[in-house]
């Protein structure tokens, strides 16, 4: 993948734009696993082990890429500590922080409507009669 260079242009920042930085960047944080990744490391730094036990379902490989995405954006640290085995932890920057409090915006809005969503889902699955 080809990653773009943000060049100050109002451009790159418009998420509508096929070419701009914005999607690329939205594309990246706009997942299942990454939205789950943050919101556990908004309580504070973890381990891999811990981490991957707090977020239910996701695989090593998942969870690993994951990781190196948010890094590579900046959202998240991973620290080495020089111990043997290595001791790696991974804590969320101030943009990741800034960032959880979106995701945690999209949880309320997911816990308030999630009775709404779930009549709409049952009524579209009865089929056109029921809608």
């Amino acid at each position: 993948m080809v990653t773009k260079q943000f060049n100050g242009a109002h451009d790159e920042a418009d998420v509508r734009r096929a070419d701009s930085l914005a999607r690329e960047i939205f594309s990246d944080v706009a997942n299942k696993w990454a939205l789950l990744i943050i919101e556990a490391l908004g309580e504070g730094t973890l381990r891999f082990g811990a981490l991957r036990d707090a977020i239910e379902g996701i695989s090593h490989k998942m969870l690993t890429q994951n990781l190196r995405m948010l890094e590579r954006n900046g959202l998240v640290e991973r620290t080495v500590h020089p111990v043997v085995p290595p001791r790696v932890e991974y804590t969320l920057t101030e943009p990741g922080q800034a960032l959880r409090v979106t995701i945690d915006g999209l949880c309320d809005w997911t816990h308030r409507y999630l009775g709404h969503i779930d009549a709409s889902r049952t009524r579209f699955e009865r089929g056109p009669a029921t809608r």
